[in-house]
């Protein structure tokens, strides 16, 4: 994107939304650049109480509520209207980067703190909203705060543990929450009219287009499973091959054979990963007896992403067949892909020509965010940041600080447009 455009030509205070994301950046810092503030951890309700502080000196009025939430309120001149949420999450992965999530947070109160300097007036209510437990990483369960804010928590999630053993319950009371009145935290049908978030884009699409910000067209439907495999152990000394029973061969078979299924059509937007594996009793001359594996298969094309399950699961019979062990598959998250608002990103699409004097590129997104939750009850609509290379869930994640507020600024006109204009 070529243009005259320059952060001095900006409406929002730039300097003000670099400061505070290089100050979030060094609560849970690892490394040079990483951070590592898993959801309800100390550095976590360390970062959450550092926003309150922001959102109230931007004279919004916040709580916590009681799934851990961070919510900063604008009442709006009609409190009665469906409101406008803006924000996105704070907590991140054990190895992650500073952008990852802040730069939605951040950027929507800097939104929300320049219409009140600029003396706009909301016609309905905003509110600015750090989700809890986007990630999911700590009790392989994401996306908890905004599903719990629409009544969308499945059965026995309070009970997860996490790798030391803490439940989540248990982790929600260290953090100051009450498990036992989430009903209170809970919206009202309804009550949600729409919802905003701007993230970096954690793919490489901005960043070879050389396009600071993209306008995101939809979000596509993970399908996340546990896998677990039941062998015998034996002596890796003295048990012959052909008598083994290695869950761990069987893993490893699997996690080839869905590689092999997403990459059928290389033209298409389908990813799979086996991300996370525990093997037992892990040691180096007994044969893996047990093991438990993710799976994190996501695709915009529902029926393409469904006709690999139909394949996926079968295989895995087979090869549990072939190697003498059993499987118990449990389904963790299972969402189809969801379509953004067409009203919100045509005023993302006039916003943009205001700023920049040019339209900017429309992507989809393969990751999740507290967007696809939000989707199920109101209209949504989504910023993507460039970010180098692609990289995130690493330390090395890195967006320019310039192309943040271009995004910061296209949230901020767009959020004119919808509830003052």
């Amino acid at each position: 994107m070529k243009t005259a455009f320059s952060v001095s030509s900006l409406t929002i205070n730039h300097q003000r939304l670099q400061s505070r994301l290089e100050q979030l950046a060094e609560i849970g810092k690892i490394g040079e650049t990483g951070v590592c503030r898993l959801t309800l951890s100390k550095e976590d309700k360390q970062a959450v109480l550092k926003v309150k502080d922001w959102m109230e000196e931007a004279g919004l009025d916040t709580r916590i509520d009681d799934f851990g939430n961070l919510i900063g309120q604008w009442e709006g001149e009609e409190d009665t209207l469906p409101i406008l949420v803006i924000g996105s999450h704070i907590d991140s992965q054990p190895y992650g980067g500073r952008f990852d999530g802040t730069v939605g947070v951040l950027g929507a109160l800097e939104v929300v703190q320049t219409m009140k300097e600029k003396g706009l007036e909301p016609k309905r209510t905003i509110e600015v909203i750090a989700f809890s437990d986007e990630e999911g990483c700590r009790f392989d369960k994401g996306l908890f705060g905004v599903r719990g804010i629409l009544n969308q928590l499945e059965e026995g999630e309070l009970e997860r543990v996490d790798s030391d053993g803490i439940s989540r319950r248990d982790a929600l009371i260290e953090f100051g929450c009450n498990p036992d009145q989430l009903e209170a935290s809970v919206y009202a049908e309804g009550r949600i009219g729409e919802f905003i978030e701007m993230h970096i884009e954690q793919g490489p699409i901005l960043d070879r287009g050389n396009v600071p910000v993209g306008i995101v067209t939809g979000i596509s439907g993970p399908l996340w499973l546990t896998v677990e495999l039941q062998g015998f152990a034996g002596h890796a000394g003295s048990v012959p091959m052909s008598y083994r029973q290695d869950a761990l061969v069987a893993a490893a078979e699997i996690t080839l054979t869905l590689n092999e299924l997403a990459s059928m059509d290389p033209e298409a937007p389908t990813v799979a990963t086996v991300g996370k594996m525990e093997v037992f009793p892990n040691s180096r001359n007994i044969i893996p007896e047990r093991v438990r594996f993710t799976i994190d298969l996501r695709d915009i094309d529902l029926e393409r992403r469904k006709d690999i399950e139909a394949t996926l699961y079968p295989a895995i019979d087979h090869i549990c067949e072939k190697h003498q062990v059993t499987s118990t598959i449990r389904v963790d998250t299972e969402s189809e892909p969801r379509y953004c608002s067409e009203a919100i990103m045509d005023d993302m699409r006039k916003s943009a020509q205001e700023i920049f004097g040019q339209a900017v590129p429309e992507l989809m997104s393969g990751p999740f965010h507290d967007a696809i939750a939000m989707s199920t009850v109101c209209d949504y609509g989504m910023i993507f940041v460039r970010c180098k290379d692609g990289i995130s869930h690493n330390p090395k994640e890195s967006a320019e600080f310039e192309d943040i507020s271009k995004g910061a600024e296209l949230l901020y006109q767009t959020v004119v447009k919808r509830v003052v204009e």
